[in-house]
Formats: structure tokens, C-alpha cells, sequence
């Protein structure tokens, strides 16, 4: 049952993700760029996790080494996709990515973008406009 409430609660991510990006302006037709972040302090576990997001048609970036607030250190790399700002390949990408977390025993912390402002948004040099 843990992996059932886990989707639930990264579609839940998912959808409030969605909808705070459209509520501020950003562009609801655009192609986003995702990155989707993962972490260990297995280095190992990491860089094969990074594989497997390759191979499920994710570009990788190179992975980092972290420093804690505590001390500690941790690895990380983000697996990146062109997405709509749509549920359905979101959640197929969150699934695919839960299951090569769940494989290598790393952490998925979920996903990131950039804000794209509507052409009302922007000034002529592509620039945003100020309230």
C-alpha cells in the first residue's frame, strides 16, 4: 500500500504544481522543460538510477556531491523531459521514476520548472513586464 498512497501523493504534487504555475500567468500551451530530482548518499546506487532514467528516455544530468546542514553529504542528478503542463504524462513520468527509485533504493524528491510568463507577460526584447 505505501507505493499506492506515495503516487497519490506525487499526483496530488503534480496537480497543485499545475495549478499554481497557471493561477500566476505561466504560458498553460508552452512545452516545459522537468527536471525531476533525485538524492542518496550511495553514489553508486545514484549513478545506476541514472542509467535506468536514461534508458526510460530522460536526459541525466551529471551528478552532484551535496553538503549538509548537518555535515553530511548527499549525491543528486535530475532526469529532465519537455513536458506539457498536463496530469497524465506527469504521472506517467512520476510512475516510471518511483519505480527506478524504489529499484536502486535512492530518494525521488520530485520536479521542478521555470515559470514562462504569457506574451502579455513579456516586453518586446523578451524581457518581463513589471506590475
Amino acid at each position: 500500500m505505501k507505493q499506492i498512497d506515495e503516487k497519490d501523493e506525487w499526483y496530488a504534487f503534480n496537480q497543485e504544481t499545475i495549478d499554481a504555475l497557471l493561477e500566476d500567468g505561466s504560458q498553460a500551451d508552452a512545452d516545459y522543460t522537468i527536471e525531476h530530482h533525485f538524492a542518496s548518499t550511495d553514489f553508486d546506487a545514484l549513478e545506476k538510477a541514472a542509467v535506468d532514467a536514461f534508458k526510460a528516455g530522460f536526459e541525466v544530468t551529471d551528478a552532484e556531491e551535496l553538503e549538509l546542514d548537518d555535515g553530511g553529504e548527499v549525491f543528486c542528478f535530475d532526469a529532465i523531459a519537455e513536458r506539457k503542463l498536463s496530469r497524465d504524462p506527469l504521472d506517467k513520468d512520476v510512475d516510471t521514476l518511483l519505480v527506478i527509485a524504489d529499484k536502486h533504493n535512492v530518494f525521488y524528491e520530485g520536479w521542478g520548472t521555470y515559470f514562462m510568463p504569457r506574451g502579455e507577460d513579456i516586453d518586446d526584447e523578451g524581457e518581463f513586464l513589471e506590475d
